[in-house]
């Protein structure tokens, strides 16, 4: 926490993306640390400390968001990570994501609705 907000780290190489996240989360008083790479997300985890962290799971690299997962683990983070996706709709059900050390996944584009939702359920 900072300041009385819960702080989300965003993780995604597409700034639109990040930006649409930042919006609808700062608007319901979350504080949203952001990151465009794998790398830097390393970097801004150990800064921020987040509470949530959303990761897309495709970025410079085909696996770099499961790498990111793991490195996360070695750093000892206990916040749950959700992955973000446009691989598609069907995804929660070919995959089991939580081998991949993801607590959840968010589809690309984001329902606006879901996310708060869980972030409501998952920050109690």
């Amino acid at each position: 926490m900072q300041d009385g907000k819960y702080v989300i780290m965003c993780v995604d190489d597409d700034p639109d993306i990040l930006e649409c996240l930042r919006v609808v989360l700062e608007a319901n008083d979350y504080v949203v640390a952001e990151a465009g790479s794998a790398e830097e997300a390393l970097k801004v985890f150990k800064e921020s400390r987040p509470d949530l962290i959303i990761s897309d799971m495709m970025m410079e690299e085909i696996d770099a968001g499961t790498n990111f997962v793991k490195e996360l683990k070695l750093l000892g983070n206990s916040a749950p990570i959700y992955m973000l996706s446009s691989a598609g709709d069907n995804l929660n059900l070919t995959t089991d994501f939580s081998q991949l050390g993801f607590n959840g996944v968010f589809q690309k584009p984001i329902d606006n609705d879901l996310l708060l939702s869980i972030l409501k359920a998952k920050l109690k």
